[in-house]
């Protein structure tokens, strides 16, 4: 086996300031015992190949910008086995499609535009055997002028970032994943944590009405792409989310643990939307801590009744997750 080192050693003479090129030759050892071995995961693609799209329909327009991820496998192994690129689409190439697409076909929802993409490479390129396309939207909101909607500007509103992933193998249906991420809330009540187990490594008290921040993480799968309104989806599932953690208005929702809120939320998306088949939610905790203020005296603090300080810690936080899915009733039968 071949000794390798960052750098030639040198004699201390001009020449070895100068890089020598070394042409490595293919030793047999790269041929021997192939069949001891087999692949896993592989593919290529183009990561972030950005895209705005404008429709105008007279003075009214309409925006939607993507950032696009094209991944794909092929049914041959020879660019990995043999350096030999003759089934290859290059990755330049798949970015120019995701232009051309989107140019010919118009852009609407996230999860449409990724299945035309898979569906494209799958049409055109026999030995494409799966695509694998990852899209994240930049939440662009039309702008309001005295109350109303503006014709063509827009502002920039990342109340939560919406992406999707579209899957499809050959001869098989897309597999459709929805998502949301970046979706920080917090409530200032209507929130506890109590009654969890006491032993010797506990120092955290009961809190029978905490603040409870977090940033959700949703993560959903269609059962069809058949009929479904993935705007409409999207909304459904945000708002889902905001009602098991907000409640009403005047009354909120009491929240004995974050655990629960999230089965909430998870189950009202379930119950809401039929294309959903499962759904798998993050929800990491942001912590907001009292500051004592015992220390200082109360000449100081004057009237502070009903004026709470918090301190924001964010680390260590912990992380509750849950996955939630229809149960198989087919299975029963």
């Amino acid at each position: 086996m071949r000794q390798w080192s960052h750098v030639e050693k040198s004699n201390g003479t001009k020449s070895a300031n100068k890089q020598r090129i070394v042409q490595i030759p293919v030793g047999t050892h790269d041929f021997q015992n192939r069949e001891d071995y087999e692949f896993g995961n592989y593919g290529y693609g183009k990561n972030h190949v950005k895209l705005l799209y404008v429709n105008r329909d007279g003075t009214h327009h309409n925006i939607r910008e993507y950032e696009v991820d094209t991944h794909l496998k092929l049914k041959t192994q020879y660019d990995y086995l043999h350096g030999n690129n003759r089934d290859i689409i290059a990755t330049d190439s798949q970015k120019n499609t995701v232009y051309v697409l989107a140019k010919k076909h118009g852009v609407k929802t996230p999860e449409e535009f990724g299945i035309l993409v898979c569906s494209h490479f799958l049409y055109l390129y026999e030995k494409v055997d799966e695509v694998s396309v990852k899209i994240e939207e930049y939440p662009w909101e039309r702008l309001q002028a005295d109350d109303r909607a503006h014709n063509h500007a827009f502002i920039y509103s990342p109340t939560a970032t919406r992406f999707c992933t579209v899957t499809q193998k050959r001869n098989e249906s897309p597999l459709i994943k929805g998502g949301l991420k970046d979706l920080r809330v917090l409530k200032t009540t209507q929130s506890a944590f109590t009654d969890f187990i006491q032993d010797g490594y506990r120092t955290l008290p009961d809190m029978n009405d905490r603040v409870f921040s977090t940033v959700v993480a949703a993560i959903w799968q269609f059962s069809t792409a058949n009929g479904v309104d993935f705007d409409g989806a999207w909304n459904a599932v945000k708002n889902c989310i905001l009602d098991k953690f907000a409640g009403p208005p005047e009354t909120g929702i009491f929240s004995p643990s974050v655990q629960n809120t999230l089965y909430l939320a998870e189950k009202m998306v379930l119950d809401k939307v039929k294309q959903i088949c499962r759904i798998e939610m993050t929800m990491p905790n942001k912590h907001y801590f009292s500051v004592d203020m015992s220390k200082f005296p109360k000449s100081v603090l004057e009237d502070n009744e009903n004026k709470e300080v918090y301190l924001p810690v964010d680390k260590p936080s912990g992380i509750i997750y849950a996955e939630l899915l229809r149960k198989d009733i087919t299975a029963k039968l």
